[in-house]
Formats: C-alpha cells, sequence, structure tokens
C-alpha cells in the first residue's frame, strides 16, 4: 500500500477534497453501480464521497495505486488519505454505513487471502453475472454533491 496522501504529490492526479472517505467504483459495471446506489441509499451521515474509475480523477487514481486503468478488478476506498482495495476495502465501506452494515466486519474471520479470492472471483465475473452499462453511472440529482468528477 501507498503511503498515507501520497497521491497528493503525485502531478499526474488531480486535487480533489478527500476530508471524507471516497469510494472509487466501476462506473459501467451494474453490480458496482449497485452498490453505488446502496452506499448513497443507506449513508444516512453522507459520509462517502463517491467516485466512477471512468472520470479522468478516477483513471488518475488507479494509475497512482498500480492498478489496471482500463479493467477495473477492485473498488478503492480512499479514507484518511489511505487506500483499501478488495475485501478489505469493501468492509470498511460497509463498516461505515453502520449498524446493521458493520457486521460485514464478521467477514474478518476468514484469512485476508481467502477473502481477496473470493473477492477477485466475483470482480472476475460481475459482467456475467450482473451485467454492463453502455454508459458511465449517474447519480440521481437528489445525490448529485455526493460524487466527485
Amino acid at each position: 500500500m501507498a503511503t498515507s496522501f501520497s497521491y497528493r504529490h503525485d502531478p499526474t492526479v488531480p486535487d480533489f477534497p478527500d476530508d471524507r472517505p471516497i469510494i472509487v467504483f466501476d462506473g459501467h459495471c451494474v453490480m458496482c453501480s449497485g452498490w453505488a446506489n446502496f452506499v448513497l441509499r443507506h449513508d444516512r451521515k453522507a459520509r462517502y464521497r463517491l467516485l466512477p474509475a471512468q472520470t479522468p480523477l478516477g483513471r488518475a487514481l488507479y494509475v497512482h495505486y498500480g492498478l489496471d486503468p482500463e479493467n477495473y478488478q477492485t473498488n478503492i476506498l480512499i479514507e484518511n488519505g489511505a487506500a483499501w482495495f478488495k475485501s478489505e476495502g469493501s468492509i470498511r465501506m460497509a463498516e461505515g454505513l453502520g449498524y446493521p452494515w458493520r457486521l460485514a466486519t464478521l467477514g474478518r474471520v476468514l484469512p485476508l487471502s481467502i477473502r481477496d479470492r473470493l473477492y477477485e472471483w466475483i470482480a472476475r465475473h460481475r459482467f456475467h453475472f450482473f451485467g454492463k452499462r453502455d454508459t458511465c453511472y449517474l447519480p440521481a440529482a437528489d445525490y448529485a454533491d455526493r460524487f466527485l468528477r
């Protein structure tokens, strides 16, 4: 993992507000867009900002963290300048939504290697199971302020 706030020193990453946790997700993936909608509905404190990976900022963050900027195999949670990926990122996202979603922390009883293998299998097959959007996900007008571009 890169050091905290390392993206601030990367000239290829545009400046962005990072005072709240940010979820970077694949805006073409139906499952990932569904997760974004889920977060918006259940994030009662408006804690999270969301960012489609297909935006210039999303792409820059994927490249910064050494991820494939064309094949989005993981969401990224950026919180307090640190990036979290795969199963740990997902658990932390759910944890931040409060009860009952924070019960996802029970997933940590499984070793990280097993959790991440399961995450990777789902990520590889997500288009087959859930489909792919022709255009990038756009939020409802009510949530536009919760998205970064």
